[in-house]
């Protein structure tokens, strides 16, 4: 059964998902067991990211389907990433070492899991 209505925004929204996913599982997978170096990483962060991606994936499946499941992934995505964030906020305030480069991707996977997590609840508020 249909939960979301399935417009063309939420399917544009489940694709960038699973796109984002397989290219995060790659990226991640690739930091965490492709031997490169990757300067001053954060570990949690790192893993949470690799292991977040197979989640993107499946949340993209669902809205594609038009799941309500998939909407509550969206949303729970969203927000445990801010709390990720919050964490190496902490993390690099306080002084320990990380690289820039984790504040904009941080920054771009919150921003992204928060847009799609406001189409598919316009999506769930349409149906």
């Amino acid at each position: 059964m249909t939960e979301l209505r399935r417009t063309r925004p939420l399917r544009v929204a489940a694709a960038v998902a699973v796109v984002f996913g397989l290219l995060t599982i790659l990226s991640g997978g690739w930091a965490l067991f492709g031997g490169a170096e990757m300067g001053a990483v954060v570990p949690f962060v790192l893993w949470f990211n690799f292991l977040a991606g197979f989640a993107y994936v499946a949340a993209g499946a669902g809205l594609w389907r038009g799941a309500l499941w998939g909407w509550w992934l969206a949303v729970a995505i969203a927000g445990a990433t801010a709390l990720v964030f919050l964490a190496f906020l902490v993390h690099a305030l306080t002084g320990n070492p990380y690289e820039m480069r984790t504040l904009g991707a941080m920054t771009l996977r919150l921003a992204v899991w928060i847009a799609i997590a406001a189409v598919a609840q316009r999506a769930r508020a349409m149906a």
